[in-house]
Protein backbone atom coordinates (compact mmCIF):
# COMPACT_ATOMS: atom_id res chain seq x y z
CA UNK A 1 0.00 0.00 0.00
CA UNK A 2 1.50 3.20 -0.93
CA UNK A 3 2.70 5.98 1.71
CA UNK A 4 2.27 9.85 1.09
CA UNK A 5 6.08 10.04 -0.06
CA UNK A 6 4.96 7.17 -2.94
CA UNK A 7 3.30 9.66 -4.61
CA UNK A 8 2.53 10.38 -7.49
CA UNK A 9 1.03 6.91 -8.10
CA UNK A 10 2.21 5.52 -11.30
CA UNK A 11 1.22 2.87 -13.21
CA UNK A 12 1.97 1.19 -16.74
CA UNK A 13 0.61 0.73 -20.28
CA UNK A 14 1.33 -0.36 -23.25
CA UNK A 15 -0.30 1.30 -26.28
CA UNK A 16 -1.84 -1.06 -28.64
CA UNK A 17 -3.65 -0.78 -32.18
CA UNK A 18 -7.33 -0.14 -30.41
CA UNK A 19 -5.63 2.60 -28.98
CA UNK A 20 -4.15 4.68 -32.20
CA UNK A 21 -6.34 6.34 -35.04
CA UNK A 22 -5.95 6.51 -38.68
CA UNK A 23 -2.79 8.48 -38.20
CA UNK A 24 -0.91 6.09 -36.22
CA UNK A 25 -0.60 8.14 -32.91
CA UNK A 26 -3.28 7.80 -29.96
CA UNK A 27 -6.27 8.80 -30.39
CA UNK A 28 -6.84 12.10 -27.75
CA UNK A 29 -10.30 10.40 -26.14
CA UNK A 30 -7.78 7.19 -25.13
CA UNK A 31 -5.87 9.64 -23.13
CA UNK A 32 -8.99 9.76 -20.88
CA UNK A 33 -9.46 6.18 -20.59
CA UNK A 34 -5.65 5.66 -19.29
CA UNK A 35 -6.23 8.25 -16.64
CA UNK A 36 -8.93 6.08 -15.54
CA UNK A 37 -6.96 2.80 -15.21
CA UNK A 38 -4.49 4.58 -13.61
CA UNK A 39 -6.72 6.19 -10.90
CA UNK A 40 -8.34 2.56 -10.61
CA UNK A 41 -5.37 0.98 -9.78
CA UNK A 42 -4.33 3.63 -7.74
CA UNK A 43 -7.38 3.01 -5.36
CA UNK A 44 -6.76 -0.42 -5.70
CA UNK A 45 -3.42 0.43 -4.12
CA UNK A 46 -4.90 1.91 -1.49
CA UNK A 47 -6.86 -1.07 -0.55
CA UNK A 48 -10.38 -0.34 -2.30
CA UNK A 49 -11.33 -2.00 -5.14
CA UNK A 50 -14.15 -0.45 -7.30
CA UNK A 51 -16.63 -3.14 -7.07
CA UNK A 52 -15.71 -3.83 -3.54
CA UNK A 53 -16.07 -0.12 -2.92
CA UNK A 54 -19.78 -0.13 -4.46
CA UNK A 55 -20.55 -3.16 -2.34
CA UNK A 56 -19.41 -2.62 0.63
CA UNK A 57 -20.05 1.19 0.98
CA UNK A 58 -23.11 1.52 -1.66
CA UNK A 59 -20.70 4.35 -3.07
CA UNK A 60 -19.11 5.20 -6.45
CA UNK A 61 -17.18 7.41 -8.04
CA UNK A 62 -18.02 9.33 -10.93
CA UNK A 63 -15.87 11.68 -13.25
CA UNK A 64 -17.54 15.91 -12.92
CA UNK A 65 -14.81 17.48 -14.90
CA UNK A 66 -12.04 16.84 -17.16
CA UNK A 67 -9.72 19.38 -18.80
CA UNK A 68 -6.96 17.95 -20.90
CA UNK A 69 -3.31 19.35 -22.25
CA UNK A 70 -2.09 17.13 -25.01
CA UNK A 71 1.80 17.84 -25.05
CA UNK A 72 3.11 15.09 -27.58
CA UNK A 73 1.68 12.09 -29.51
CA UNK A 74 2.10 8.61 -28.33
CA UNK A 75 2.25 5.72 -30.98
CA UNK A 76 1.79 2.02 -31.43
CA UNK A 77 3.82 0.05 -28.50
CA UNK A 78 4.74 2.88 -26.65
CA UNK A 79 5.60 2.27 -22.94
CA UNK A 80 3.49 4.96 -21.12
CA UNK A 81 3.70 5.72 -17.56
CA UNK A 82 0.54 7.12 -16.25
CA UNK A 83 0.35 9.48 -12.50
CA UNK A 84 -2.19 10.22 -10.20
CA UNK A 85 -1.44 12.93 -7.92
CA UNK A 86 -4.38 14.04 -5.47
CA UNK A 87 -4.31 17.81 -5.37
CA UNK A 88 -7.61 18.87 -3.75
CA UNK A 89 -9.87 16.42 -1.04
CA UNK A 90 -12.83 17.20 0.28
CA UNK A 91 -15.52 15.28 1.79
CA UNK A 92 -17.38 14.52 -1.45
CA UNK A 93 -15.33 15.00 -4.08
CA UNK A 94 -11.70 15.55 -4.85
CA UNK A 95 -9.35 17.03 -7.79
CA UNK A 96 -6.29 15.21 -9.36
CA UNK A 97 -3.46 16.07 -11.18
CA UNK A 98 -3.01 13.08 -14.00
CA UNK A 99 0.26 12.74 -16.16
CA UNK A 100 1.09 10.50 -19.20
CA UNK A 101 4.32 9.81 -19.97
CA UNK A 102 6.29 8.04 -22.95
CA UNK A 103 9.07 5.81 -21.06
CA UNK A 104 11.65 4.64 -23.17
CA UNK A 105 15.64 3.93 -22.66
CA UNK A 106 16.96 7.51 -22.65
CA UNK A 107 13.61 8.90 -22.64
CA UNK A 108 11.14 10.52 -20.91
CA UNK A 109 8.32 12.91 -22.34
CA UNK A 110 5.63 14.62 -20.86
CA UNK A 111 2.78 13.29 -23.80
CA UNK A 112 -0.35 14.71 -21.36
CA UNK A 113 -1.51 16.17 -18.65
CA UNK A 114 -5.13 16.50 -16.85
CA UNK A 115 -7.36 17.63 -13.88
CA UNK A 116 -9.70 15.41 -13.19
CA UNK A 117 -12.60 15.81 -10.46
CA UNK A 118 -13.99 13.07 -9.05
CA UNK A 119 -17.41 12.67 -6.89
CA UNK A 120 -18.66 10.42 -4.68
CA UNK A 121 -21.83 9.14 -4.76
CA UNK A 122 -24.47 6.92 -3.63
CA UNK A 123 -24.55 3.99 -6.37
CA UNK A 124 -28.48 3.42 -6.54
CA UNK A 125 -29.54 7.34 -6.70
CA UNK A 126 -26.47 9.26 -7.96
CA UNK A 127 -26.21 11.25 -5.42
CA UNK A 128 -23.90 13.04 -4.09
CA UNK A 129 -21.89 10.88 -0.37
CA UNK A 130 -19.44 11.79 1.83
CA UNK A 131 -16.04 9.63 0.51
CA UNK A 132 -15.90 6.73 3.47
CA UNK A 133 -13.70 8.03 6.10
CA UNK A 134 -11.42 4.90 5.62
CA UNK A 135 -10.58 5.92 2.25
CA UNK A 136 -9.85 9.55 2.91
CA UNK A 137 -7.51 8.73 6.74
CA UNK A 138 -5.35 7.25 3.13
CA UNK A 139 -5.18 10.15 1.10
CA UNK A 140 -2.42 12.64 1.61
Amino acid sequence: MPETHDLPFRFTLRVYWEDTDAGGVVFYANYLKFFERARTEWLRALGYEQERLRTDTGTIFVVADTAVRYLAPARLDDLLEVSVMPQEVGRVSMSLVQQAWRSAPGERTLLAEGRIRIGCVDAGTFRMRRIPTELLSKMP
